[in-house]
């Protein structure tokens, strides 16, 4: 195989109906740690909406349990990416995500908004250090898997089409985009836990990194100081490099899944995707329906 015979193959698709298989030829194939990386700069977007951040904070998952909430965070999004839709597997990790979705007062426009980035902020990075962007094709895919999992998660008014999307996230973060104190808090605590991925001595450089990838809007937001130009210059053309280096190489043969990132550490013996996530106690400011828990073993995972 070639390097770009795998985009031949996604061109052969039809993105309104095949879109799951081009999606997950995308992200597992042609771009897993451009994806990793790209969503969890969509996470410090999330936090920059004041009523996002300061509920994330309220909850404490992303602060006293940061690599839990994001492990399980990627683990149960990259559960529908493996098995598809129609899975029992994506069936139950679909239900604890909205499970724990409806233990707090969510608005529709916020969880649109997360669904937004999850569809837009991939393709900014790839546009800008992919080995290659983007095609409107695999676009077109992604915005029409989000939808449908959008759909599954009760969300409404969802964007029809990539453009929709994008332009849904523009108009929300110039309205939205702001100072909160807990949104802080979660962004440092994510920076934190970034930093703790690598050995002591580069925490300094992985933040900067980190700081370095942020737009304008989210560094006053967050009220981060910028980076020196010099620094993001160094830190955007590394990456840029990176891009061109991954062009020379041979195309990947076997898909890469999250479960199977390094960045994923609490599960060295595998888990059960019904186990992930929080379980809100009812009447302790959680959900006030109590939902059963799945016996263990059902959908039972390999060590991450």
């Amino acid at each position: 195989m070639q390097r770009y015979d795998r985009l031949r193959e996604i061109l052969r698709l039809d993105p309104d109906k095949d879109f799951l298989a081009i999606y997950r030829l995308t992200a597992t194939y042609e771009f897993p740690w451009d994806m990793t990386r790209a969503l969890e700069l969509a996470l410090f977007r999330t936090y920059a909406v004041p009523s996002i951040g300061r509920l994330l904070a309220e909850t404490a998952e992303f602060t006293d349990r940061p690599q839990k909430r994001y492990d399980d965070t990627s683990l149960l999004l990259d559960a529908v990416v493996e098995h598809g839709f129609e899975s029992d597997t994506a069936r139950t990790a679909i239900r604890r995500v909205n499970q724990m979705h409806r233990a707090y007062d969510i608005t529709n426009e916020d969880m649109r908004y997360v669904l937004c980035t999850f569809v837009v902020i991939p393709a900014r990075w790839l546009d800008a250090y992919g080995w290659r962007p983007l095609t409107h094709h695999e676009r077109r895919a992604a915005a029409n898997y989000y939808a449908e999992l959008g759909r599954h998660m009760g969300i409404k008014d969802i964007p029809g089409s990539f453009e929709e999307f994008e332009e849904t996230l523009h108009s929300y973060e110039e309205a939205h985009l702001g100072w909160d104190e807990g949104g802080r808090k979660v962004a440092d605590s994510t920076l934190a836990l970034m930093a703790s991925w690598y050995p002591a001595p580069l925490a300094p450089a992985t933040r900067a990194l980190v700081l370095s990838l942020l737009d304008e809007p989210l560094l006053s937001a967050f009220r981060y100081e910028s980076p020196r130009p010099p620094v993001k210059r160094l830190f955007r053309g590394a990456l840029k490099l990176r891009g061109r280096a991954v062009r020379l190489l041979p195309p990947r043969k076997d898909p890469h899944y999250a479960r199977q990132n390094p960045e994923i550490k609490g599960y060295p013996h595998g888990y059960d995707v019904g186990e992930l996530g929080t379980f809100p106690v009812p009447g302790s400011g959680g959900c006030p329906v109590p939902h059963p828990r799945r016996p263990a073993g059902a959908d039972a995972q390999p060590p991450a």
